[in-house]
């Protein structure tokens, strides 16, 4: 049986912490699909994540941006960080990738309203680094700011960010662009010959203090062959109305209340600390700036779920189980400080009103 609680459950969050922000599972499937085929076990990538093997293979599954941080840092641990890893991973994030945000970047005008649209929709990206254009010299600057990123995923990640952003320009117009400075924070390695075989002409810099693009300034003006204004808008709209439902439905209470989705059942408030991978006391604090506590969030939540397997037909003792609890008493005890009635006294009012 599959159960869906959405819109019943409130949201009265107000600061979002980023790792706790939402974010399809693409991103984590194309992690764990580059891991398992170089040997990894999945269970080895997804240890400690609080992510489910399920999960990267439902269409419209979520998870948060620190759990697909962990699923990195597993991926590298097993791995290795040897130059060139996240290149080869890189390659794999097209522009389809990212959904209705890849679309509208596909469907621009020109190149630098491409560069526009994805600027202003970055959260939809499945980068981790603080991207922006530079244009305080004669030639803008796609520059990334990976200063928030941990150190030992910091090579991979950037690497990653670094194809994908060529991968994605290819999709977009393929044709090599005028770039004249591609500067990489990383001692020099034949691996890089990936992204700069396209740039030919460009100057490399290795070691750098930043990761960056420098673009001809005329490359902004370049007609995309996709282009398409009406498609391109109404991709810009989707876009817009996802980054709000993301941002309404972002915070640690909603990645809190996912967490109890998924083990589905009674859970201690350090077990779901420790797949947010949050201490207890940050945790509280983290909700308590969100206006709810974990006791809140719980009953809450599973009040929610005792309601839909109640609806689904299942007997008070069959829902008791499902839930974790010890016994048919303990749960009604529970139900009714919920409710205000007994999960008896609800089914009946629920077959009386169907009826």
């Amino acid at each position: 049986m599959e159960l869906r609680i959405g819109a019943k459950i409130a949201h009265t969050g107000r600061m979002i912490d980023p790792m706790a922000r939402l974010r399809p599972v693409t991103s984590a499937a194309l992690l764990t699909g580059y891991g398992t085929e170089h040997g990894v076990p999945l269970n080895r990538l997804l240890r400690n994540t609080g992510v489910g093997a399920p999960q990267l293979t439902d269409p419209a599954g979520e998870i948060t941006a620190g759990q697909e941080l962990a699923i990195m840092r597993n991926l590298v641990a097993e791995l290795g960080d040897a130059p060139g890893l996240g290149l080869e991973l890189g390659a794999r994030y097209h522009a389809s990738t990212h959904g209705a945000f890849g679309f509208a970047v596909l469907t621009s005008s020109t190149l630098g309203e491409a560069l526009g649209v994805g600027l202003a929709f970055l959260e939809l990206s499945f980068s981790f680094a603080r991207i922006t254009l530079a244009q305080d010299g004669p030639h803008p600057s796609i520059v990334l700011d990976d200063s928030t990123i941990p150190p030992a995923i910091r090579r991979f990640h950037i690497e990653r960010d670094l194809q994908a952003l060529v991968t994605v320009q290819q999709d977009i117009i393929p044709v090599d662009l005028p770039i004249r400075r591609v500067e990489i924070p990383f001692p020099a390695d034949p691996v890089y010959d990936r992204v700069l075989c396209h740039a030919p002409g460009a100057e490399p810099v290795f070691g750098a203090p930043r990761a960056a693009l420098t673009l001809d300034r005329a490359a902004l003006d370049m007609p995309l062959p996709q282009a398409n204004p009406q498609i391109a808008a109404m991709y810009v709209q989707q876009c817009a109305q996802l980054l709000e439902q993301r941002r309404q439905r972002g915070g640690v209470s909603a990645a809190v209340r996912a967490a109890l989705l998924r083990r589905g059942k009674v859970t201690t408030q350090p077990e779901i600390a420790a797949d947010l991978h949050l201490s207890v006391r940050t945790l509280r604090r983290r909700l308590a700036e969100e206006d709810t506590t974990f006791r809140d969030i719980g009953e809450e939540t599973f009040g929610l779920l005792a309601e839909e397997l109640l609806d689904a037909g299942l007997t008070v003792d069959h829902v008791a189980h499902r839930l974790g609890y010890s016994s048919a008493s303990a749960f009604s005890y529970a139900f009714k400080a919920w409710k205000r009635m007994t999960p008896g006294r609800y089914s009946r009012l629920r077959r009386r009103r169907s009826g």
